[in-house]
C-alpha cells in the first residue's frame, strides 16, 4: 500500500495550546496539596481534552491538539523527561516585555538521550484515540535548538559542542520515531531560540561564535534530526518570539535567518508570526522555495479576543503571496492561547471564535 502524507498545514490551522480551564488549574492545586491523587487529576486532564477536542472539530479544524493540557509549559515538560535533563527553579524568570516570567528552566546534568518511556508518548496514544478518525490528532513538542538556549548546557558533560549536537539530534531522531511508531502522523517543533538569533546586537562568543555559526548549527541540528523522518509523517515548524500572558519576548523581522533556515529547512511546513508590527514584513519569505514548505501565516493575535479585520487578514494574505505562491499559505493565529499554564488574557468563549473565525476566512479565502 502507497503511504500518503496527511496535507498539513492546513488552510486553517493553529499552534496548538488552550486556555486551562478552572476546572484543571483547581485540580493541579489540589493535586499539589494532597487532596486529588495523580490518577484523578489525570482523569479530569482527560475529560477536559475531550471537551476540547469536541470543541475544535465542531468549530471545524482539520487538525486537533490536547491544548497541551497534561503541560505546565509549552517546553519544559518535555525536555525534563529526557534523560541527561533535569527541571529546576533558577534565580530569575525569562525577561518579556512588561513582565518577568514563572521561574522555572531546565538544565543538562548528562549525557542526552530520548527516554523510551517518555510519558508525552503514551499521552498522545491517549490522546489519538480521544479524536479517533474526526480529524488530525497534532503533537507539539520543543524544537531540538531549544536544548541550546542559554544556561542548559552543562560544559563539564560537554566541553565539545559539536558532540552535544550530535547527542541531541539522536535524541530527536529517537523522539520522533516514537512518536510515529505510536500513530502520530503530523508533528510540529515549536522553537523560540531561533527568534533570539534574529535580535540586532547578537553577541560574538569568547571563542569567536557569531550569529552566523549558530545559525548554521540550527539548519545542521534540524536537517539532521529530519534526515529519516517517515514520508507518510508531516513535520512543521513554528517560529515564536515568546507568548506569555499577552506578553512578549523578542521583536524583529525573519530576516537575518531567512536566507539559511527558510532557504534549506527541510520541514513541511513553517508556522510564523505576523500578528503586529514587530514582526516585520512579508519579504524575507522570499527565500522560501517556490513548491516547498507551506507557509502558515499568524495574522491572528492569540494575545487578545478581538477579531481581526476580514478585509485586512485577506489583504495581507493577498501582499505575502508575491514572495510565497497563494497555493502554498494557510493562516492560523501566531501563537498558542496558553504557551504556559498561565494563558494569555482572552476568554475561552474569545478563543473558540477566534478559531472559527479564521475557519470561516480560510474558506473564503482559498474555497477550501
Amino acid at each position: 500500500m502507497t503511504k500518503t502524507a496527511v496535507k498539513a498545514p492546513f488552510r486553517a490551522d493553529h499552534v496548538g495550546s488552550l486556555l486551562r480551564p478552572e476546572r484543571i488549574h483547581q485540580a493541579r492545586k489540589n493535586f499539589q496539596e494532597g487532596t486529588v491523587s495523580k490518577e484523578e487529576l489525570h482523569q479530569i486532564e482527560t475529560e477536559e481534552i475531550k471537551r476540547i477536542v469536541d470543541k475544535q472539530i465542531e468549530v471545524g479544524l482539520q487538525a486537533v491538539t490536547d491544548g497541551e493540557f497534561r503541560r505546565r509549559f509549552w517546553h519544559t515538560d518535555f525536555q525534563e523527561h529526557l534523560n541527561g535533563v533535569e527541571g529546576y527553579v533558577p534565580e530569575t524568570g525569562f525577561k518579556f516585555v512588561g513582565e518577568e516570567t514563572e521561574r522555572y528552566n531546565v538544565r543538562v546534568t548528562g549525557k542526552v538521550s530520548f527516554n523510551p518511556d517518555h510519558p508525552h508518548v503514551k499521552e498522545f496514544v491517549e490522546f489519538k484515540e480521544i479524536v479517533g478518525d474526526r480529524a488530525i490528532a497534532k503533537q507539539t513538542i520543543p524544537s531540538p535548538n531549544q536544548l541550546f538556549g542559554k544556561g542548559i548546557l552543562n560544559p563539564e558533560v560537554y566541553p565539545n559542542l559539536a558532540e552535544y549536537a550530535e547527542d541531541v539530534i539522536q535524541t530527536y531522531r529517537d523522539a520522533i520515531k516514537a512518536f510515529y511508531d505510536a500513530g502520530c502522523r503530523y508533528l510540529q517543533l515549536d522553537d523560540v531560540y531561533i527568534a533570539g538569533l534574529n535580535v540586532e546586537n547578537f553577541p560574538t562568543t569568547e571563542d569567536g561564535k557569531d550569529r552566523q555559526y549558530f545559525i548554521d548549527l540550527a539548519l545542521y541540528v534540524l536537517n539532521s534530526v529530519l534526515e529519516d523522518k517517515p514520508e507518510d509523517l508531516t513535520i512543521t515548524t513554528h517560529l515564536c518570539r515568546g507568548n506569555y500572558r499577552s506578553k512578549w519576548a523578542f521583536e524583529g523581522s525573519y530576516a537575518k535567518i531567512a536566507p539559511t533556515l527558510f532557504a534549506k529547512e527541510k520541514v513541511d511546513g513553517f508556522f510564523l508570526e505576523y500578528d503586529d508590527d514587530r514582526s516585520g514584513g512579508f519579504e524575507p519569505l522570499d527565500y522560501i522555495p517556490n513548491g516547498g514548505p507551506r507557509v502558515v501565516l499568524g495574522v491572528f493575535t492569540s494575545k487578545h479576543g478581538e477579531l481581526e479585520n476580514k478585509e485586512n487578514i485577506k489583504a495581507r494574505v493577498e501582499e505575502a503571496s508575491k514572495y510565497v505562491p497563494f497555493n502554498q499559505l494557510c493562516i492560523s493565529p501566531q501563537c498558542g492561547f496558553a504557551s504556559t499554564h498561565h494563558g494569555n488574557l482572552l476568554t475561552e468563549e474569545e478563543q473558540w471564535n477566534k478559531l472559527k473565525y479564521i475557519v470561516d476566512v480560510a474558506k473564503e479565502i482559498w474555497g477550501e
